[in-house]
């Protein structure tokens, strides 16, 4: 049994890895609680992972003890900024149930910078942590963001010195720190300008016991035929065991997960070109973006993955990263498409599900997230098509972390921890 706490949990990358191993493997697991404070995420990681939703037990709370439970914690639209109570009020109470619901379901604990130790479980296996990227990616250095993960910087990224505070705050009051740490985040956490600063983050880990294992793994080595690559930090709490560590830093050498070539899954297979299915056409007409200048360059600079005007309909055997934008350039790949208007370009995006399989995903996860899609206020969802390339590109790919969870298994057998 793995006891597991996923903070930034997202849509739930984490435990969809760890349900495939329970199938496949026999592992079992339990998510002890989330740490998530955007909504959109922790309401898609309910529906996805929990199935629909019975609000009957919120037929006696009327629209101010849902506001007044939801305003008890900082919680966020956008994933930037916390909400406003004014803005929370707009939305109807079907609305406001279905986030106290998903709230609760998912055992959250809200937002990583209110939670204290006391409300922590105990005896903690796996505890994940994969903070922002947004102050580290290569996207944000385009527009000028390079704070970074300093200590000292007040930004999203900077939120990895949170999960720092609870972990000597267990230590300093002797309770138990978690068995294993998984870091997930940008390859730039390594580059020259960062380095400094996760060295610091590795020390800080290294004076509490755990040894540490970097990983940087390209995604299409694990089977999805998405380029992704993503830096991952085991983190194994050996305390001062000598004879444990050497053995697990010898485990580690002899079982790279860099080593890992398992064949690509055929790309065709992750996209939905059958438009006779109602829900493919819609999708793709709503990824298909208006005629520009702007986007008649995309069209010149980026991959057709799939172009039905060559003879051969050419798929390409790999994809581009799936970001949180799908309109945009670079793009993750264009997909030839004859939309009915002129106004149109020629080529659509890749959908909203589409992503989500690109992910690791099944097309179950999307359809029951998509059914459950909600009104805040009149004529306006709760997701849009941005919201769910959001969704997605802020997610990690569960192939991946198939691997990852396996090794630590594995190790945690091995060496009894």
């Amino acid at each position: 049994m793995l006891n597991v706490v996923e903070m930034f949990s997202g849509i739930g990358s984490q435990a969809k890895a760890l349900e495939n191993l329970k199938e496949s493997s026999g592992i079992t697991y339990e998510i002890l609680n989330t740490v998530e404070w955007d909504i959109s995420a922790f309401y898609a990681y309910d529906i996805i992972h929990n199935g629909n939703q019975d609000l009957s037990k919120y037929n006696d709370w009327s629209k101010e003890d849902l506001i007044n439970f939801l305003n008890k914690h900082t919680l966020s639209i956008n994933g930037k900024n916390p909400v406003s109570l004014k803005y929370l009020r707009t939305f109807n109470d079907i609305a406001l149930k279905k986030i106290v619901c998903a709230f609760q379901r998912t055992k959250n604990l809200g937002n990583i910078t209110d939670l204290t130790i006391d409300i922590l479980p105990k005896d903690i296996d796996l505890l994940t942590y994969s903070f922002p990227c947004q102050d580290l990616s290569i996207g944000g250095t385009w527009h000028g963001n390079n704070s970074g993960i300093h200590r000292t910087i007040q930004n999203r990224s900077g939120l990895l010195w949170e999960v720092e505070r609870l972990l000597l705050d267990l230590n300093n009051n002797n309770k138990s720190l978690p068995k294993f740490l998984l870091m997930e985040n940008v390859s730039n956490i390594l580059s020259a300008s960062h380095r400094h600063n996760f060295e610091d983050w590795k020390n800080i880990l290294t004076d509490l016991g755990y040894i540490n294992q970097v990983y940087t793994l390209d995604s299409s080595n694990f089977g999805s035929p998405q380029k992704r690559l993503r830096t991952y930090m085991i983190s194994v709490f050996c305390g001062k065991n000598i004879l444990k560590i050497n053995a697990i830093k010898k485990y580690f050498e002899d079982n790279s997960l860099t080593k890992n070539t398992q064949p690509i899954k055929p790309l065709k297979d992750f996209l939905r070109l059958d438009y006779s299915i109602p829900n493919y056409l819609e999708e793709a007409n709503r990824s298909t973006p208006n005629l520009t200048l702007s986007r008649k360059k995309i069209e010149e600079n980026n991959l057709f993955i799939y172009d039905i005007l060559d003879e051969k309909e050419v798929f390409s055997k790999t994809i581009k990263t799936i970001t949180t934008k799908q309109d945009r350039h670079p793009t993750s790949g264009l997909v030839r498409y004859n939309h009915k208007s002129f106004l149109k370009m020629k080529y659509r995006n890749i959908t909203p599900r589409e992503c989500f399989l690109f992910m690791g995903f099944e097309e179950a996860d999307f359809d029951i997230l998509s059914s459950n899609n909600f009104n805040i206020h009149k004529n306006k969802q709760f997701y849009s098509r941005e919201k769910y390339e959001r969704l997605a590109g802020n997610s990690i790919v569960v192939d991946v972390l198939n691997a990852i969870f396996k090794q630590i298994y594995q190790i945690k057998i091995t060496f009894n921890i």
